[in-house]
């Protein structure tokens, strides 16, 4: 085909078999792998030189160029501050969908144009399609691993310059392919963890960066039952850390995050996954984007997820002010998180989305 690709290449399995399949459809394939972290890289839960050397070895078996950029200003500005911002509030944020609309599809993506390229492509399971002239953003074949979620607040442009050649494919085939034209990162596991920064003792890393402003840990009812490390480092819903596994109470069930008061830095925990104080009917979302452009019909239901994984659930949108709305669900949603984003679909297509306010 002749057109020049450059894959963003970050070492892992996806994005290797990525460029391998760009590199076998006939397209001129140049690898980019990105450096994004760059306090305490040398510690033992950043792999960003190992991550580099298996990328850089990928791209020998393949045989295309790659080189290396450091975006590591343009992340601490763009995402980073943002994401300290978010949990000072006391809200959740979720690094990884700025990453990819500020990152991996903006600086990124301005960068690989400079360099001559004519499209991008990462290893995300999505896909996206040209209809009528616009471009829509798909969920993956694979719903276990489909992304579309994370790339929820892309637009237009990023989308027309993007491809995702893992969009049908199985997980397990990828991995098979992969082993098959003899990657040497194969069975490297998938990474986890924030984005661009990796797996780390997430309290302890935050504590770096934020106060701590210890504080009650208290039932809707007002009876402290514990204390907190400061409600920076807790999200609706969480179960784990709370240090009070063992106070007796009548139910004797475990016990859950349901909200957070800032003005009296109390952090409010119940007992039982389904508790009244966990499900939500509604929600209103604030900077909305719709890929499109397009507004969603307020007449008609539409599939929704307030996290990452979690089924589609129906839900009809009322447009307030702005670029805000309401969302009221057909079934009460567990543990609608602030900061976190709502994602919208219409069947496999993904109109857009906000965040949870």
């Amino acid at each position: 085909m002749g057109k020049k690709v450059v894959v963003g290449m970050s070492g892992g399995v996806d994005s290797s078999v990525t460029a391998l399949l760009l590199k076998q459809q006939g397209y001129d394939v140049v690898g980019l792998f990105m450096k994004n972290w760059e306090d305490d890289d040398n510690s033992e839960y950043c792999s960003s030189r190992q991550d580099l050397l298996d990328a850089v070895s990928v791209a020998d078996t393949i045989g295309i160029p790659i080189e290396a950029v450091n975006f590591a200003k343009e992340y601490k500005d763009r995402v980073f501050s943002y994401f300290l911002r978010e949990y000072q509030a006391g809200r959740t944020p979720n690094p990884d969908i700025l990453c990819n609309s500020e990152i991996k599809f903006k600086a990124f993506l301005d960068h690989a144009i400079g360099m001559g390229a004519d499209v991008i492509a990462t290893g995300h399971y999505a896909q996206v399609r040209e209809q009528d002239g616009l471009y829509q953003l798909l969920k993956a074949d694979d719903g276990s691993k489909d992304q579309s979620y994370f790339l929820h607040r892309l637009n237009q442009a990023q989308l027309s310059k993007s491809l995702f050649p893992l969009g049908k494919l199985l997980k397990s085939k990828v991995r098979e392919i992969a082993e098959q034209h003899g990657l040497p990162n194969h069975a490297k596991r998938d990474s986890t963890g924030i984005c661009f920064i990796g797996e780390r003792p997430f309290r302890e890393f935050l504590n770096r960066y934020l106060p701590t402003q210890p504080g009650e840990m208290m039932t809707p009812e007002g009876k402290v039952v514990g204390k907190h490390q400061g409600l920076s480092f807790y999200t609706i819903g969480q179960r784990q850390g709370l240090g009070i596994g063992g106070a007796k109470e009548a139910t004797g069930e475990p016990w859950f995050v349901a909200a957070k008061d800032m003005s009296n830095n109390r952090l409010i925990v119940v007992q039982g996954h389904d508790h009244p104080l966990l499900l939500n009917a509604g929600l209103d979302a604030l900077e909305l984007h719709w890929i499109s452009g397009h507004k969603p019909d307020i007449t008609r239901a539409y599939a929704a997820k307030t996290r990452y994984r979690q089924q589609d659930a129906s839900c009809r949108i009322a447009l307030t002010a702005g670029d805000a709305a309401h969302f009221t669900f057909d079934e009460a949603q567990w543990a609608v998180t602030p900061g976190q984003s709502v994602v919208v679909y219409d069947g496999i297509i993904c109109l857009g989305g906000g965040i949870i306010d």
